[in-house]
């Protein structure tokens, strides 16, 4: 970002930066710049001197008589004896970076750039921080320039390293698989290094990178936590560390490859963006600030001029089975029952009836469809929908023409033999003639076709990351991928594009500033979704989260569950359906039908109220959406699993307004099973209390395992 500098290097000792929520002082009296404070607001007669000398530490015994402060790049040089925030070589020499501040430019109260110079090792340290003044979220990121003759070698440039304050005793990670992503875990901080690396060459399933330092006591609605995520869909690293000094931090970059980054004479490389967040209210309240964050500067404005449209996708329905006659038919049920967009899924293109050919040639496969697309593209439009496609560019059956005429266009280990993943290969779209051969088939199919969507997807991970002349190539892919969406969007401002790989394999805030959309998870077992979208809720609001209506048997886990509950979790999200709609009863459409609905009366205020997770038993998720004036608000409550008491505990609402009379009703679903007359009974639109529902809390009525109610508030006149 620029900066007009108005702080001279001789008056720069503290740089403060602010925002509505919190406030972060820099101390700059050293010669590198170091995380001094951050937190609440401070008063006014509170000086950065003061923090300073609060902060004033002895030497220990067998210790250094000067301790190295943790500084925002730390480095080996300075006697740090934590992981440096920088190491780079120039053939095995010049390691031992020393860049000290030389210049501080700031021109306003939210940002700060400042140059750190090392005139022996020949390199210039930039850190880049701005906190948005409305959300208070911190975005920092860290570049080094080359400003010697000779290459220089990164290994490792980490986004700025920030302080945690010791009182806070826990870390909660973001962990799973495949088709159970977003898994919370939370352990003890201790002394030593907790580290999470990614090679997957992609977000990936299994390490999100992100996480929570928060207090023992801190949960949703109260306490102290700090969250830290890395906008990048590629490798990464993860580090939190408490040194033996007592003094923790974290450290977040991408994690590189051997010579993966080598720069020449004047050559950058710039670290991803790192985002993090302070709440001095709880959990809840930091995810509100990401959200806010993210609806004001990562989705587009097109995105937000139109409400979300319902998706129905025909994959589960059809698989690659494709015919007109079959996807008419579900176009039409699907336009019946409420559906605002239908999604060919894959299956569409030359040679492919299965996942073992075709990848690659984006072309319509002319022995389905032999009109083309455009029949089913009509038939979805005079329906009322709009219609979006299925691809995945990124990859390539052997078994297809591009890879019979390029086998050279993928990436590989030579002379290890090529690893197989779902019958796929990599295809290296950092050359410039796969990304130019990519970028004229999506042109082509959007530009000839009425397409208001593309699902991109990518099914496997990048297991040999290096290109044809043997170079390691997963950051100059992650880049390509980023240049490719750009370009259609330039081309095509017009079209949303979903990040879906494999579900959850790429979902962070550098894929989401070229797309509109994220496939949360492949699963869509309501059970796990409900796990699974408690997670991804910490760092993304609901309008960008894909969650769909699966079918009665769940394909992954096998489970059975009814319309109901699978409707009324999908409904928090943006909505769809994977349903065979050909194959439901009657019962069951008209049930979806009046979820779908439902979905439509609350979109706006699900895509823009203030999320509230509730502290829940380990038999029940529960959470809500509460409108930004506290007029409204709708919560769920899901019953996973039997409770051991005779009736289960009582639900304590929040986020509402403690002296506004709500009405209260249970929207969802239509008859809730129940042995005996329950509060359900009597909660139709009786008038409660902001403060009873919040401190007092509503007795959960005897249901059923894997029932899911829907609580609608409205302030009532």
């Amino acid at each position: 970002m620029s900066a007009t500098p108005i702080i001279s290097r001789a008056t720069a000792n503290f740089v403060t930066l602010r925002s509505v929520s919190c406030q972060l002082i820099l101390d700059c009296r050293g010669d590198f710049p170091a995380l001094l404070y951050w937190g609440k607001p401070l008063s006014e007669n509170t000086t950065p001197e003061m923090l300073a000398l609060l902060a004033t530490r002895q030497e220990a015994p067998c210790c250094s008589a000067y301790e190295t402060p943790i500084g925002l790049t730390p480095s080996d040089s300075s006697g740090f004896l934590g992981h440096s925030g920088l190491q780079a070589h120039r053939e095995g020499r010049a390691w031992t970076a020393y860049p000290t501040i030389c210049s501080i430019s700031q021109d306003t109260p939210q940002n700060v750039l400042i140059e750190s110079r090392d005139k022996v090792n020949e390199l210039l340290l930039t850190h880049s921080l701005f906190l948005d003044p409305e959300s208070g979220i911190l975005v920092a990121n860290t570049k080094i320039r080359n400003t010697g003759d000779t290459p220089l070698t990164l290994n490792w440039c980490a986004a700025p390293t920030l302080m945690v304050p010791s009182h806070l005793e826990q870390i909660m990670s973001f962990e799973g698989r495949w088709a159970n992503e977003f898994q919370m875990r939370t352990i003890d901080r201790f002394t030593g290094s907790y580290t999470r690396e990614n090679r997957c060459g992609r977000t990936s399933h299994d390490s999100f990178p992100g996480l929570v330092i928060k207090g023992s006591s801190t949960n949703e609605r109260q306490g102290e936590a700090y969250a830290f995520h890395l906008g990048w869909s590629g490798n990464h690293r993860l580090q939190s560390e408490i040194l033996a000094d007592g003094r923790g931090y974290v450290q977040m970059g991408e994690l590189l490859m051997p010579g993966e980054i080598i720069l020449g004479a004047e050559e950058s490389y710039q670290s991803p963006d790192l985002y993090a967040g302070f709440s001095a209210s709880g959990l809840s309240r930091l995810s509100q600030q990401f959200h806010q964050y993210v609806r004001g500067n990562i989705i587009t404005p097109q995105a937000k001029q139109k409400p979300r449209p319902i998706h129905y996708n025909t994959w589960e329905a059809v698989y690659f089975d494709h015919n007109n006659e079959k996807l008419f038919e579900l176009a039409e049920r699907a336009a019946s029952i409420g559906a605002e967009r239908f999604v060919l899924d894959d299956g569409w293109f030359r040679g492919r009836r299965n996942d073992k050919a075709g990848l690659g040639d984006w072309y319509v496969d002319e022995s389905v469809y032999p009109e083309g697309l455009n029949p089913l593209i009509n038939k979805v439009e005079s329906l009322g929908m709009s219609f979006g496609l299925w691809v995945e560019p990124e990859m390539v059956n052997p078994d297809s023409d591009l890879y019979r005429a390029h086998p050279d266009w993928v990436l590989g280990a030579s002379p290890a033999p090529q690893i197989l993943a779902r019958n796929q290969l990599v295809l290296n779209i950092a050359r410039e003639d796969v990304q130019n051969y990519l970028y004229e088939r999506l042109d082509s199919l959007l530009s000839t076709h009425s397409i208001a969507y593309l699902k991109w997807d990518m099914n496997r991970e990048l297991h040999q990351q290096a290109d044809h002349t043997g170079q390691a190539a997963a950051h100059r892919q992650t880049l390509a991928l980023y240049q490719l969406l750009a370009r259609l969007r330039r081309a095509h401002p017009e079209v949303e594009i979903e990040s879906c790989a494999s579900g959850g394999g790429r979902a962070d805030f550098g894929i989401l500033q070229h797309t509109d959309r994220v496939w949360t998870s492949d699963s869509n077992d309501a059970l796990d979704r409900l796990n699974i979208q408690h997670g991804f809720s910490m760092f993304f609001p609901a309008e960008v989260m894909g969650s769909h209506v699966g079918p009665f048997d769940c394909h992954i886990t096998g489970r059975k569950i009814n319309m109901a509950a699978r409707s009324g979790v999908a409904l928090f999200g943006h909505m769809g359906l994977e349903v065979n709609l050909l194959e439901l009863s009657d019962d069951e459409r008209t049930e979806l039908q009046s979820a779908i609905a439902l979905h439509k009366q609350f979109r706006s205020l699900i895509h823009s109220g203030h999320l509230q997770r509730l502290e829940s038993p380990d038999y029940a998720i529960s959470s809500g959406i509460v409108s930004p004036d506290k007029s409204c608000a709708l919560f769920s409550y899901a019953l996973t699993r039997c409770h051991s008491s005779h009736l289960p505990k009582r639900l304590q609402f929040q986020g509402l307004d403690p002296n506004t009379i709500y009405q209260l009703d249970c929207i969802w679903p239509s008859k809730a099973s129940s042995s005996t007359e329950s509060i359900l009974d009597s909660a139709k639109a009786c008038l409660v209390s902001g403060a009873a529902l919040m401190e007092h809390g509503m007795q959960m009525p005897l249901i059923l395992p894997e029932t899911l109610l829907l609580f609608s508030l409205t302030r009532h006149s």
